[in-house]
């Protein structure tokens, strides 16, 4: 009973450490500034880059964390008590600490001292210490433009144990924000302990976040002769490549594949993307949760001309570099900036490029940010397929209809070729050849951008072998994005052939790649290849067991892990780290049941039922639920329960054949042969061609006496194409 929820990776904003691979880890109470490495803090930058420094300071990075003081702390700390979605806070001082006093939804009632702030504007966050080197985000933020407490997920009310109370690890400081918040983060996270003991060299985004440690470089400028050289043992940023390798690393939404952020690494040696999902995307790649920038970017024609975010942004101040539309007629004809294509009036709102091509989404309560795709506002799509578009968000009042019309009013009716309709039509659930066609000719096409084609290529759904031509192309395209997702859509092949596509990318440029091979060689044994350099298949194993263990201290990341440890037949430890993952979050469903399996093939049947009753009771709607409990009583020979679980399953997920089939193959076992055949006719009408499906109802038809209808089946099935038609 091996039912395998095998998640190929992650979405984490930060890093932790393997137990059999780690740092050597000390206990200490407090967060520490460490100074190695190279780094040697902002004061050694200040000697020669006194203007630049100056440019950077009181600016979002310098003051992306701080300790908590009177200087820093912008919340009314005066007594203030107020009560949110059922939660009482009071806040005041005690001498020269910060305090809150917090009454809780179940009535609990605990003091907390700030130890530190987190961010500036629009809101500023606060930190409090926890027991194992924790750090735990207050859910309470001050709002820095109304001068307010408000609760950043309104209406929300969260009993202490949920994941997402702000105590548990979805607001873990450690985990979630600190990497990005500070300079050479080591987060230095115990597997084994669940405790972490984190460092930093400056408490901020500082010089070296950016340009890497100076060491070496003020070691350069100190000599006259070395100086001389071009070498400056520093990143400059200047190229577009340099410059996304430095900003995306924090401002996109990713997946550790490493322990520690190595400025200047190239991107997908150290993460993996999250691609345009309509988890965190619209269908046709704008904005939805949170992004941080990147994956917008990497949509934009922009991006494709080489511009470079310090285009538009002062790369010390972090201001804008000219106001209103001047910003963008830097680039762009005056024409633009005109009636005449916007249709509006001059200088109105709808006359601002931004509104009409960098729409926005509001996050973390009061944080407005914008879409960095730069896209045409496109309300025919917005007719077709619900998607939002500019004309809409202003003119609210009116339909989308509306505003395509207007469209085409002014543009005429042609529309350009958008790779937003391979992302909306990759989504459908059903393709006609025609359209499946042209998705494949999509992914390989290098005029779109590399993200829309990786993730076009996570969207499809594999029908005929055919479509595997398109993917083996993907995997040698110039995009690690576009190969890595490419190879896994090959997880479903048979080992000989998962090994004939990984072994071609084990040794790829990529460590990203590489990852994604050794994902699909899991279950190989590397004892039975011959004549085969192993060296390749060792590395990317071990780099994929790397990223495991970096995101470990994340709920998902243990489950991952646990997943890895299923995967390869590791019951012991795959239901250690499947333990911690449901202590971490109590709500990771998949977890439920493949803990359920581990015990099943651990031989503790009666484990599985606990872990399965706990799983109904908190998704009493689940189908697979009752169907895994089903198989569970079959094997403890307790059949009528097994038989009512198996029949509630399949009121529940009546689109799922596999409940049918084993219904029915529980009537063949017990003679009742009419309902079986009923039962396994209604599966077939789901999966016409299924093998076992066929088999068993010419078993039926046999044992029924229908013996031509069962000799119809079973020529058929042994039939070149092994159909029935």
């Amino acid at each position: 009973m091996k039912h395998l929820f095998l998640v190929v990776i992650i979405l984490l904003f930060v890093s932790c450490s393997n137990s059999s691979k780690k740092e050597t880890y000390v206990d200490t109470q407090a967060i520490v500034s460490v100074h190695k490495d190279g780094y040697v803090g902002d004061e050694q930058c200040a000697s020669c880059h006194k203007n630049v420094l100056e440019t950077w300071t009181g600016s979002d990075h310098d003051l992306a964390m701080q300790e908590a003081t009177d200087k820093t702390v912008l919340g009314n700390f005066n007594d203030v008590q107020i009560t949110l979605d059922g939660i009482k806070y009071v806040f005041s001082k005690k001498d020269s600490d910060f305090m809150v006093n917090i009454t809780e939804v179940d009535g609990s009632v605990k003091d907390y001292k700030i130890s530190y702030t987190f961010g500036v504007r629009p809101l500023q966050q606060y930190l409090v210490d926890f027991d194992k080197g924790k750090k735990q985000v207050l859910r309470v933020t001050w709002d820095a433009e109304k001068n307010q407490w408000y609760h950043q997920y309104s209406g929300d009310t969260l009993d202490p144990h949920d994941w997402m109370h702000w105590t548990q690890s979805s607001q873990n400081w450690n985990t979630m924000c600190a990497e990005c918040h500070s300079t050479n983060l080591k987060k230095n996270y115990n597997v084994d302990e669940d405790r972490f003991n984190t460092t930093w060299s400056s408490i901020n985004v500082s010089c070296e976040s950016c340009h890497g440690p100076a060491e070496k470089h003020v070691n350069w400028a100190n000599n006259i002769q070395d100086s001389l050289h071009n070498n400056k043992y520093i990143i400059a940023g200047k190229s577009q490549f340099s410059q996304m390798n430095m900003c995306a690393p924090c401002h996109s939404r990713r997946a550790k594949l490493t322990q520690n952020l190595v400025p200047g690494t190239h991107f997908e040696d150290q993460y993996l993307l999250q691609n345009l999902s309509q988890e965190f995307y619209h269908g046709d790649g704008q904005i939805l949760e949170e992004d941080y920038v990147y994956g917008s970017f990497l949509q934009s024609k922009m991006y494709h001309n080489d511009v470079t975010c310090t285009d538009c942004h002062d790369a010390h101040s972090l201001k804008l570099k000219e106001v209103g539309n001047n910003l963008c007629m830097q680039c762009h004809e005056p024409n633009y900036n005109e009636p005449s294509h916007h249709f509006h009036p001059q200088n109105s709102e709808g006359a601002q490029c931004i509104n009409c091509h960098m729409t926005g989404v509001t996050y973390m309560g009061i944080d407005f940010r914008r879409d960095h795709s730069f896209r045409v506002p496109r309300p025919d799509q917005s007719v077709t397929y619900g998607t939002p578009n500019a004309c809409n968000t202003c003119h609210a009042d009116k339909s989308n209809t509306w505003a395509a019309n207007k469209v085409v009013e002014w543009y005429g009716a042609k529309r350009e070729a958008h790779f937003s309709d391979a992302l909306l039509l990759s989504a459908k659930n059903k393709l006609s050849q025609t359209e499946r066609d042209a998705l494949d000719v999509f992914i390989n096409d290098l005029n779109y951008p590399a993200i829309a084609r990786a993730s076009v290529i996570d969207n499809v759904q594999i029908t005929e072998s055919k479509q595997y031509e398109a993917l083996i192309k993907g995997l040698n395209d110039a995009s690690p994005m576009v190969r890595f997702a490419a190879l896994q859509k090959f997880r479903g092949l048979s080992l000989e052939d998962r090994t004939a596509i990984a072994l071609k990318h084990t040794n790829d440029t990529t460590k990203l790649v590489r990852i994604g091979a050794a994902q699909l060689l899991l279950d190989l044994d590397l004892n039975t290849l011959t004549n085969i350099d192993v060296s390749g298949i060792t590395k990317s194993r071990n780099e994929l067991e790397g990223m495991l263990f970096s995101n470990a201290d994340f709920s998902t990341g243990r489950m991952q892990l646990g997943d890895y440890y299923f995967q390869t037949n590791d019951i012991k430890n795959a239901i250690k780290h499947y333990r911690i993952a449901l202590k971490k979050d109590s709500l990771l469903i998949p977890v439920y049941t493949n803990l359920t399996s581990c015990y099943s093939i651990d031989g503790k049947p009666d484990e599985a039922l606990d872990i399965l009753n706990i799983l109904i009771d908190k998704s009493p709607d689940l189908g697979r639920a009752y169907y895994l409990r089903a198989l569970l009583y079959f094997e403890l020979e307790q059949h009528a329960i097994a038989i009512k679980d198996l029949k509630k399953a399949i009121v529940l997920e009546p689109s799922n054949s596999r409940y049918l089939y084993n219904l029915a193959t529980y009537y063949y076992q017990n003679k009742k042969f009419e309902e079986g055949e009923n039962t396994i006719k209604k599966a077939l009408k789901l999966e016409a061609n299924n093998p076992d499906y066929l088999y068993l109802l010419a078993l039926l038809y046999k044992d029924q006496g229908q013996i031509e209808a069962s000799q119809k089946i079973m020529q058929k099935l042994n039939s070149p194409t092994g159909s029935i038609h």
